[in-house]
C-alpha cells in the first residue's frame, strides 16, 4: 500500500509518499515566508494553493511512481490555521475522488509522535512536541495520547519568533536566538512560568523584549530567554516520566532543532534511565510522510473517513483521538 500524505496546518505545505512498511519514498515540501509579522492566514492558504501542484509534481518524481499507484490519500485535519487546513483537505479530497481511493483525516500532533516512533524505533516515549505553533508533553495511555501539560498562551517556538523580531534579530528567528544564546554569558531573571503541569511564555516574552528596550544585552537576554523557556519545559516533562514510569523520552517538532534544548532533554532523561529519542530534523519540522504514514496506522486498523467526514478542525485536541493501533 502507497499512501499519499498532505501536510498543510500552517507555513508548510508537504506531500510525504510512505509505504504499508514504514518506508519513506518521498518528502517534498514549499514553506510559505512572510514579508514582514507572522503568518498571514489568507497569504499562507494562496502559497499553498499556488505551489501544491509543484510538490506533488517533486513528491512523485522523487518516489519514482505515478499518481495512479497511490492507493490512500491522508491529510492533516487539524489543528492548524483555518484557511491552510482548508486547502489541504480541499487537494486531498480531489485526488481521493478522481483516484477513487479512500481518505483519512489525520490529527497533525498524533502525527508527530508518530513518525518519531517510526524513525527512532521508540516504542512508548513521553513526547515533547514543541513547534511555532504547539507546544504538549504527550504519552500513550487508555486507548488516546494524552497530554500531560501543554502551554497556556502562546507555544514556545512563538515565543521565540516574536522575541526574535520585537529585538530586530533577523528571520529564521529561533536558530538565531540560539546562535547570539550561545554568546551571552550573564543570566537576566525573566519570569518562571509553570502552573501545575501547564506551560506559560507570553510573559516570560513580553519581559525579555521590555529588558531589550530597557538597554539589556541581546546576547544575554537570549541566552536567558532560552534557560528559562527550556527549563520550564524540562521539568513539565520530567513530572510526566515520574508519573508515567515511562522508559523513553522523545523530542519533536521544529523546535527540536535547538541544540541546548536537546541537551537539557538529554540529561534528564538519563537521570531517569530512559532512552532519548529525536528524529531526523526533517521529520521533527512539518512534513508530508508523517501524515502519510499516520494514515495507513490508522487505516490499517480499521479506521475509515468518508469525504463528510473530512471537516478540518482548527482546535482539534491530541487526546480527542482514538488510536486503535496502539490500544491492543
Amino acid at each position: 500500500m502507497l499512501c499519499l500524505g498532505i501536510e498543510g496546518t500552517a507555513h508548510t505545505f508537504g506531500i510525504g509518499i510512505v509505504d504499508s512498511r514504514g518506508k519513506v519514498l518521498a518528502n517534498a515540501s514549499r514553506t510559505y515566508v512572510p514579508a514582514k509579522g507572522g503568518i498571514h492566514p489568507r497569504d499562507a492558504a494562496q502559497f499553498h494553493a499556488a505551489n501544491a501542484r509543484a510538490v506533488l509534481d517533486e513528491a512523485l518524481k522523487v518516489a519514482k511512481i505515478g499518481i495512479e499507484d497511490i492507493n490512500l490519500m491522508a491529510f492533516s485535519g487539524g489543528p492548524g490555521i483555518g484557511p491552510c487546513l482548508r486547502t489541504a483537505a480541499t487537494a486531498a479530497r480531489a485526488l481521493a475522488s478522481w483516484l477513487n481511493v479512500p481518505i483519512i483525516s489525520v490529527n497533525h500532533c498524533v502525527a508527530h509522535v508518530e513518525i518519531g516512533r517510526l524513525t527512532e524505533g521508540a516504542r512508548d516515549p513521553v513526547t515533547l512536541y514543541v513547534s511555532g505553533g504547539n507546544t504538549q508533553v504527550i504519552a500513550f495511555d487508555a486507548g488516546r495520547y494524552r497530554v500531560f501539560g501543554e502551554t497556556l498562551d502562546i507555544p514556545v517556538g512563538n515565543c521565540l519568533d516574536v522575541f526574535a523580531r520585537e529585538v530586530g534579530i533577523p528571520h529564521p528567528g529561533g536558530p538565531n536566538v540560539e546562535r547570539l544564546a550561545r554568546e551571552g554569558k550573564r543570566y537576566i531573571p525573566l519570569p518562571y512560568v509553570v502552573k501545575g503541569m501547564d506551560l506559560s511564555f507570553s510573559g516570560l516574552m513580553t519581559e525579555a523584549v521590555r529588558k531589550h528596550r530597557a538597554g539589556a544585552n541581546l546576547r544575554d537576554l537570549c541566552y536567558s530567554l532560552q534557560e528559562t523557556a527550556f527549563a520550564a519545559l524540562v521539568e513539565v516533562t520530567e513530572r510526566a516520566v515520574a508519573h508515567t514510569e515511562k522508559k523513553e523520552v522523545m523530542l519533536t517538532g521544529g523546535v527540536a532543532a535547538n541544540k541546548r534544548l536537546r541537551e537539557m532533554l538529554r540529561f534528564m532523561a538519563k537521570e531517569h534511565g530512559a532512552k532519548f529519542y529525536v528524529p531526523p530534523m526533517e521529520l521533527c519540522a512539518d512534513n508530508g510522510p508523517m501524515i502519510g504514514w499516520t494514515g495507513i496506522l490508522a487505516y490499517k486498523h480499521g479506521v475509515r473517513h468518508k469525504l463528510d467526514d473530512t471537516v478540518v478542525k482548527q482546535r482539534q485536541r491530541t487526546d480527542e483521538i482514538d488510536i486503535p493501533w496502539r490500544s491492543g
